[in-house]
């Protein structure tokens, strides 16, 4: 017989949510995968990391806070609510051209000029067609707004995709990061 406060749990799984975050973080790359893509081109690249990866990712964006010094102290920041995410997906772009529009948002008044142009290697890599940054835009929004739906607190970051992409875990020219939690709390927001 059970005394008051005492549990007896048969067969239950408990906090099972927990166990289904990365099966639901392939869905919300899914999403990233079907948005939209300016003249139908599928530039993007995605990836989930591994559970391994998460804390070279982390002390990448350390690294990288200190060399870009004090105004990216957020990184650092960002590197501890990686730490404590329960799954972490990548979206980027590595851009095959430019759409042939000669719309000049890239900055040149062709697409060939903007081609013809040495290429800038930092965090990511430009210039490039504003299209597909476009693109890549409505891939992240897609995911995140899947994320929501399946109710997992999330967060688009920066900083997690410039460390993907300087520790060469993404091969595309930009990349933004989205960590997924499924706590109580939204571990993203009301951060120091």
């Amino acid at each position: 017989m059970l005394k008051p406060g005492q549990f007896q749990y048969l067969s239950m799984i408990l906090n099972p949510e927990s166990e289904v975050l990365e099966e639901l973080a392939k869905s919300i790359l899914l999403a990233a995968r079907t948005a939209p893509k300016a003249k139908g081109v599928d530039d993007i690249v995605t990836a989930l990391v591994e559970k391994q990866d998460i804390e070279t990712l982390a002390s990448t964006m350390e690294r990288l806070a200190d060399e870009k010094g004090p105004g990216f102290a957020f990184l650092k920041r960002d590197a501890a609510n990686l730490r404590n995410a329960g799954a972490v997906i990548l979206i980027g772009v590595k851009t095959s051209g430019a759409a042939g529009l000669d719309c000049g948002a890239c900055g040149f008044k062709t697409c060939a000029e903007m081609l013809d142009r040495q290429k800038v290697e930092v965090e990511f890599r430009g210039p490039n067609c504003m299209l597909k940054h476009v693109d890549l835009g409505i891939a992240i929004g897609a995911a995140a707004a899947k994320a929501k739906d399946f109710c997992i607190d999330n967060r688009v970051m920066y900083s997690i995709g410039a460390a993907a992409r300087v520790s060469f875990m993404q091969d595309a020219h930009v990349v933004f990061g989205i960590p997924l939690s499924v706590t109580g709390k939204n571990i993203f927001f009301d951060r120091k």
